[in-house]
């Protein structure tokens, strides 16, 4: 079984990721431990390292256990220490991040029209996909 972590940088963004194996992330008495792994990977490559699950997207921990820092954190994602929480890159100036999932949405709700729509950050709308 393996633990995941992601590289940040100064800026908090994260830069890289890598899988450890469990036996580098448990404490003297077993016990798994995300410091330990941090301080592992840290020595192995320098940098700060912070754990991330595959399994937390939204907030919601897609196999019913406790979500872990709001969403699986991506090259690109800033680690937002005041939340404790993974945020992707915003795709759109316009858009405004969710506090309760930690992803960026539209300012319009998407239609619900059975229609394919793209945004349009120029007239801050959708507009109908006709490809």
């Amino acid at each position: 079984i393996m633990a995941t972590f992601v590289e940040i940088n100064a800026l908090r963004k994260v830069i890289r990721g890598l899988a450890v194996d469990d036996k580098d992330t448990v404490d003297r008495h077993g016990n798994e431990d995300e410091e330990v792994g941090a301080k592992y990977l840290s020595k192995a490559f320098g940098g700060t390292w912070l754990r991330t699950s595959y399994n937390t997207r939204r907030g919601v921990h897609q196999l019913g256990g406790t979500p872990f820092r709001k969403n699986h954190a991506g090259i690109g994602y800033t680690y937002d220490l005041d939340r404790d929480a993974f945020i992707p890159p915003k795709p759109f100036p316009s858009w405004i991040l969710n506090e309760e999932t930690c992803i960026y949405g539209p300012p319009i709700a998407y239609p619900d029209d059975g229609k394919f729509y793209e945004w349009d950050e120029d007239t801050g709308s959708w507009v109908e996909d006709i490809t």
